[in-house]
């Protein structure tokens, strides 16, 4: 039986606000003749869309075989100015794709290999949108890439922890992040019709990086010699056939004559790989949040902005009561508090950085029962049935959305803070930690079975082991002590970055605040993204860590995007100009 998840062309409910802050440039005779709008910017960008709403993917399931075809829809992109020629894409064709990734692993478990490919003759993906870029604010393109990046390591994981394996079938030509999101799947297969290729022409064409992972999967992942890594990321035509095979950049090839034949085994020989989880899946339903005057409201998060100094408020908070089993868990589906509570924390730490970009420090706080968290995180911890452990994988994701968010994070524990077990990762997630230390103010605290390595960061160590990496009796001591503890008890355990006393507390908090707040943005994601990734490197480290710097930087160069910038010249009659000094 063949399901179809129904798609039509309508804009659902994709918004943004101050995403295009730079003036639209048209190509025409040369980058000083341009024709500038500013014509009606949404305000808001939505990260919450589904199947029905979708635009530019197909999906398709037939037994535990999905087909996920990119078609893209020239004219809905998230703003006007830009045609997605070729199944280019911008943010909103990764929001579906991202939304059908967690939707397959959550609504439909008995799906073992999802196969991408395109519904265009000849022409896969042709990466991301020129005009898009070139008109968006550098801060949106370094989140657009940010959000690419974490959307491809959500595929590679799926594969991972969900045994969701993924077949990229090239139907035609990949190029650029189109080619990437080939690399992030677990085999990749090219059609062999004498034209289609894979390539990487940001360098020679665009004068910018493959930034969302590109050189670093097919350098750490595929595993590339350097003289041939070299040679194709300055190729602008890409390599196909024989080549591409020979040279690790895919991993086969079929002719036109065999290709549905070829598609079917591959995917086969991938779900016949991993063993089938269940048969039925839950609904998964859409988050939903109230606007106030404030910021956002949701049944379990609360959003607080305060524009005048540049800071947020985000608080979390668990029920007063939850599922004492895996099946009564899995009864409430995605109504469960701690699914739905990170779903929501996970819509709000995207508001915040793309809808909120001023904001430079974010107070979090958790509040709530501490028997309801004592009680989920055994469910969490445990192996009860599928999803169960589907909802660890989200928790463990969304923690990870923060540690690479470029907004600095203060965790606040005064009075009726309930950061425990799952909630305390979110404590150790932040650059700081503040603990109100009065014995007459409950301030609780503590570890549970989830702290030990349940929700690893990028360096494939947990927050503990990353915040004592010089002192790993200090991980022990903490995952020992009896809990919950008090604010004396955090400060000699080494969680507490300072611990003021009520007296001081208010103007110590303060101070911090509006220190933060002044300080460089670049000066503080710089700095940020090297201290909050120590011990070993990964792919995953790396992956941002370059983001973070070398796409970060290059964005902002002439060479890229001034007058005469490569970016800005290309589609035009004029050609680049470049400062030569290497730096």
């Amino acid at each position: 039986m063949v399901v179809i998840l129904p798609r039509q062309r309508s804009y659902g409910k994709y918004n943004s606000r101050n995403l295009f802050t730079a003036p639209l440039l048209f190509a025409t005779s040369s980058p000083k003749d341009r024709t500038v709008t500013t014509d009606t910017l949404p305000e808001r960008l939505s990260f919450q869309t589904s199947p029905a709403q979708y635009r530019h993917w197909g999906l398709s399931i037939e037994g535990d075989l999905a087909t996920l075809r990119m078609d893209v829809d020239g004219d809905a992109g998230l703003h006007d100015g830009y045609e997605l020629k070729l199944n280019s894409y911008d943010l909103g064709v990764d929001i579906e794709l991202a939304d059908a990734i967690t939707r397959l692993r959550f609504e439909h478990p008995e799906v073992r290999c999802l196969v991408l490919t395109g519904n265009l003759d000849r022409v896969f993906c042709a990466g991301a949108n020129i005009l898009m870029l070139r008109s968006s604010a550098h801060a949106f393109k370094v989140n657009f890439c940010k959000y690419t990046n974490e959307t491809r390591l959500g595929i590679e994981d799926a594969s991972e922890h969900s045994g969701l394996k993924t077949l990229a079938a090239l139907n035609g030509t990949a190029s650029g992040g189109g080619y990437e999101l080939a690399l992030a799947c677990d085999r990749i297969l090219l059609v062999d019709d004498r034209n289609s290729a894979v390539s990487f022409p940001e360098v020679p064409l665009l004068g910018v990086l493959p930034g969302t992972g590109g050189l670093t999967r097919i350098t750490d992942k595929r595993k590339l010699r350097r003289d041939h890594t070299d040679v194709f990321s300055t190729l602008a035509e890409g390599i196909k056939g024989k080549r591409a095979v020979q040279w690790n950049l895919v991993d086969a090839i079929a002719p036109l004559s065999a290709w549905d034949e070829k598609v079917q085994s591959e995917a086969r020989n991938l779900a016949d790989s991993v063993p089938q989880r269940a048969e039925k899946g839950i609904e998964w339903t859409t988050i939903e949040a109230q606007e106030t005057e404030e910021g956002l409201q949701y049944e379990y998060v609360t959003l607080k902005l305060n524009a005048s100094d540049r800071t947020a408020e985000l608080t979390i908070q668990a029920p007063d009561s939850c599922p004492a089993t895996a099946e009564e868990a899995l009864a409430q589906g995605a109504n469960w508090w701690i699914l739905k509570a990170f779903r929501e924390l996970d819509d709000a730490l995207l508001n915040l950085r793309m809808n909120e970009r001023d904001i430079a420090l974010v107070l979090l706080r958790a509040v709530g029962d501490l028997g309801t968290l004592s009680a989920t995180d055994p469910l969490l911890a445990g192996d009860g049935n599928w999803f169960t452990q589907e909802v660890r994988g989200f928790v463990r994701r969304t923690l990870k959305r923060v540690d690479v968010s470029s907004k600095s994070f203060f965790a606040v524990l005064d009075e009726g803070t309930a950061f425990l077990g799952t909630f305390l990762e979110l404590a150790l997630a932040c650059d700081r930690t503040y603990v109100l230390n009065d014995p007459e103010i409950e301030v609780r605290l503590g570890a549970t079975c989830v702290n030990g390595g349940l929700y690893p960061m990028a360096n494939d160590l947990s927050r503990l082991q990353t915040r004592f990496l010089g002192h790993p009796e200090a991980v022990t001591a903490v995952l020992t002590q009896e809990s919950p503890f008090d604010a004396e008890t955090a400060d000699e355990l080494g969680l507490a970055t300072f611990a003021p006393d009520e007296i001081d507390w208010e103007d110590e908090l303060r101070l911090a605040t509006e220190e933060r707040a002044s300080f460089s943005p670049d000066a503080l994601t710089g700095m940020e993204s090297n201290l909050r990734f120590a011990g070993p490197e990964t792919m995953e480290t790396k992956i941002f860590g370059r983001l973070s710097a070398w796409q970060n930087w290059i964005f902002q160069r002439p060479n890229a995007v001034g007058e005469l910038g490569a970016l800005t010249c290309y589609g035009t009659p004029q050609r680049p100009k470049f400062n030569i000094e290497r730096t």
